[in-house]
C-alpha cells in the first residue's frame, strides 16, 4: 500500500466530482483512500438538485474511527457547507493529526453555479483550515471570493496566491482554467517562490469533478512522499488525460475519465 489519503467532503451522487472522483484520483494513483462524508448531494451533470448536511458531530466520528484504526499520510478537504461542520473538523485534525499534510480545496460554487458553502462559514474555513493547510487549491471564482478582489490574468492570479499565503498555509494553487484563452496556467505560489504550469485547453463540456481530482491526486502524491511541486506535476498530467478521455456521459458538464492509466497500461508513475 502506498499512501493513505483521509478525505473529508461531500458526496455527488452523478459520480463525477465530490468524494465518488476522490476515491477514483486516489486510487487510480496506487493509494488508499479513506473518507469522511460532510454532506449528501443530489446532482448529475446538469446541476444540483438536493443538499442534506450530516451534522457535526458525526463527520467528526468518521474522522476519528479513520485515523485511530487506519490512519493517514496525507488529508484532503472538498465541501465543508457550515462553520460547525469545519470547527468540528480543524479541532479533530488539530487532536489526532496536526502534524499529517493537509491538502484544502475550498469548494464553494458547484460547475452548474449552485453554492455550496454557507457565506458566514468562509471565515471558519480561512482560519481553522486554510491557515494550517500544507496546500490550497482555489479556482478562479474560490480564489476571487478568498481575497475579495477580481483576477483577470495572470498577474493578478500571483498577487491573490500571495494574499492567501499570508494567511498562513504552506503553499497556494491559483487554478486558472476559467481565464480565456488557448492555454490554461496554474500557479502555485510558495514562501520559496513561485511557479507557472501551462497546458492546452481542451475544447470539452465534460470538466465536471476536475477540482476534486486534482486535489485529492496531489493529495496522494504528498501521501507517497512526492514533494508539492512533484505532487502538483503528477495530478495535473493525470486529469488532463482524465480531461481528453471522458466518458461523454450526461446532457452537462460531464464527468471525467477517472480510470485511463487502466487502459493506458501506465501507473502511479505515468
Amino acid at each position: 500500500m502506498r499512501g493513505r489519503v483521509l478525505v473529508v467532503a461531500g458526496s455527488d451522487s452523478g459520480g463525477g466530482a465530490g468524494i465518488q472522483a476522490d476515491i477514483k484520483a486516489i486510487s487510480m494513483l496506487d493509494a488508499y483512500a479513506a473518507t469522511a462524508i460532510t454532506a449528501l448531494t443530489a446532482q448529475n451533470t446538469e446541476g444540483v438538485f438536493g443538499v442534506l448536511p450530516i451534522p457535526p458531530e458525526f463527520v467528526r466520528q468518521q474522522i476519528e474511527v479513520v485515523l485511530d484504526d487506519i490512519g493517514a499520510d496525507a488529508i484532503k478537504t472538498g465541501m465543508l457547507h457550515a462553520a460547525p461542520v469545519i470547527e468540528a473538523i480543524a479541532a479533530v485534525l488539530g487532536e489526532r493529526a496536526a502534524r499529517v499534510p493537509l491538502v484544502v480545496d475550498p469548494v464553494m460554487v458547484a460547475k452548474g453555479g449552485a453554492r455550496l458553502i454557507d457565506p458566514g462559514a468562509i471565515d471558519a474555513l480561512k482560519q481553522l483550515l486554510i491557515a494550517r493547510a500544507e496546500l490550497i487549491t482555489p479556482n478562479l471564482p474560490e480564489t476571487e471570493l478568498l481575497c475579495g478582489r477580481e483576477i483577470t490574468n495572470i498577474a493578478d492570479m500571483r498577487i491573490a496566491g500571495e494574499a492567501l499565503l499570508a494567511l498562513g498555509c504552506r503553499a497556494v494553487l491559483v487554478k486558472g482554467g476559467h481565464l480565456r484563452g488557448e492555454t490554461v496556467s496554474d500557479v502555485l505560489v510558495t514562501t520559496a517562490g513561485e511557479r507557472i504550469w501551462e497546458s492546452p485547453r481542451l475544447a470539452t463540456r465534460h470538466t465536471h469533478g476536475t477540482g476534486c481530482t486534482l486535489a485529492s491526486a496531489i493529495a496522494a502524491g504528498l501521501a507517497q512522499g512526492l514533494d508539492v511541486e512533484g505532487a502538483v506535476d503528477r495530478a495535473r498530467a493525470y486529469v488532463h488525460r482524465a480531461i481528453a478521455g471522458a466518458p461523454g456521459v450526461g446532457r452537462g458538464h460531464g464527468p471525467l475519465d477517472h480510470a485511463h492509466p487502466l487502459r493506458l497500461g501506465g501507473g502511479s508513475d505515468d
